[in-house]
């Protein structure tokens, strides 16, 4: 069978199993056909029920995405149960050092809005688990149960267009088995609450000729904004729809200048550093390509210089992400295979090294002490000042080029707003009014 042989078989076991079933619509490529196949599937079949659709409306986007967004929802209304979010939730922003998140929809900035808000749109008061603490990924958790529990649904299925060729994170996302409970056995189903509430990928094995063949085949309507892209010389694996102010993102903040001079001109005066970030977000200057040291500093020389120049917040957080970096090596080390080591002995490099891992089965534990800078090509594997000073340079709070995953705090967060909503959903009806998520 083809991809899309299977993904039919697998939209049978979604539609079969789960009594609610909600897409996560980008306006991307990916969840843009996720959806189409869905919609196709419930008209074929003369299914008698509704799709709900999860969209995310973060203000500032192309307008061909917001075009063909509200064409995707308007035009297939009479099988759509439409969730078209515009909360003020915080977003993650690299664009300046001294701001790590913004706001869409704030109701402060409401006269910088840059376009009106949609009608039928949902907003936070329709939401009692939202503050203002909450991130955009805690809200999607947390809408999650919401959904559930409006529904009075048996089971609750999301529908996610993510495809593990684009990264390591999304192939891991189906394929391991760390704090993850396959439904059924299926490594494409993936349990949230139980058995009650499920997040599929049914996506997981197509490629992005797939994507695009699919769109050629059955004449799907598609975001436009692709073709421009293609006009503007951007790389298929590079063409993608999100946020513009994250990390990935940056590389590409420019084109908004040719693509949308209308939405450029209003989001410069809406987030904090865009208009430099536009400017210097593929060079050096922002850690993109080849970052330069200064004549006459060492890389950690460098670091220092680079964080007496943040506000003490933000130096506070990369000091606390280098702290926790510099035990990790020193104490358990990072697995590493036998060809980087050779490597590392060849160049000089002391270390020690493990038997074995619990990480891994073909790599070694390799405790060593931090290096200022290492000419191999294994360079983003291992500890350098370098690594932390791009990380300054790209305002990448997180530190994800360095290799951090969330913190055990966040994770503890995400973990009670997870039991918060499970036990509200256990409260029969009257018992009780549900309390907020946070």
């Amino acid at each position: 069978m083809n991809v899309y042989e299977r993904t039919q078989q697998r939209l049978k076991t979604v539609f079969d199993r789960f009594d609610n079933v909600c897409v996560s619509f980008s306006g991307g490529k990916d969840s843009g056909v996720l959806l189409h196949l869905c919609i196709d599937y419930v008209r074929r079949k003369g299914l008698k029920r509704r799709i709900g659709v999860f969209h995310m409306d973060y203000e500032i986007q192309y307008r061909e995405t917001i075009d063909y967004v509200d064409r995707m929802l308007s035009e297939n209304a009479d099988i759509l149960d439409v969730y078209r979010i515009c909360v003020p939730f915080k977003v993650q922003t690299c664009t300046s050092m001294f701001q790590q998140f913004w706001r869409p929809w704030e109701e402060s900035k409401r006269e910088n809005w840059v376009r009106r808000m949609p009608d039928g749109c949902f907003r936070r008061e329709d939401f009692p688990f939202f503050n203002e603490t909450m991130w955009d990924y805690e809200f999607q958790n947390c809408f999650e149960e919401w959904l559930h529990q409006r529904k009075k649904a048996g089971r609750t299925c999301f529908l996610i267009g993510i495809r593990t060729q684009e990264s390591l994170n999304r192939w891991r996302c189906i394929y391991s088995d760390r704090n993850h409970h396959r439904f059924d056995g299926l490594r494409w189903i993936r349990q949230r609450v139980g058995a009650a509430i499920c997040n599929a990928y049914p996506l997981y094995d197509w490629l992005a000729t797939d994507v695009w063949t699919a769109n050629g085949r059955f004449g799907w309507p598609y975001n436009r904004l692709y073709d421009l892209y293609h006009m503007a010389g951007v790389p298929l694996d590079s063409q993608r729809v999100a946020s513009p102010f994250i990390s990935p993102a940056i590389a590409n903040l420019h084109l908004y200048r040719t693509i949308d001079p209308t939405m450029w001109g209003r989001m410069i005066g809406r987030v904090n550093g865009a208009n430099f970030a536009a400017l210097y977000g593929k060079t050096a200057a922002v850690g993109w390509q080849s970052a330069r040291l200064p004549q006459g500093l060492t890389w950690e020389r460098y670091m220092r210089f680079l964080l007496s120049t943040l506000p003490e917040q933000t130096r506070r957080n990369y000091l606390e992400k280098l702290s926790v970096s510099i035990r990790f090596w020193r104490d358990k080390g990072g697995c590493l295979t036998d060809a980087t080591i050779a490597k590392l002995r060849q160049a000089g490099v002391r270390m020690e090294i493990g038997d074995k891992s619990n990480y891994s089965r073909d790599k070694k534990p390799v405790r060593m002490e931090y290096l200022d800078d290492i000419n191999i090509p294994e360079f983003n594997q291992l500890p350098t000042f370098k690594r932390i000073c791009i990380c300054i340079l790209k305002n990448d709070y997180a530190c994800k080029y360095m290799g951090f995953s969330p913190t055990k705090g966040e994770r503890l967060r995400r973990r009670k707003i997870m039991e918060k909503y499970e036990s509200l959903l256990r409260i029969r009806e009257g018992e009780g009014i549900p309390e907020p998520c946070i």
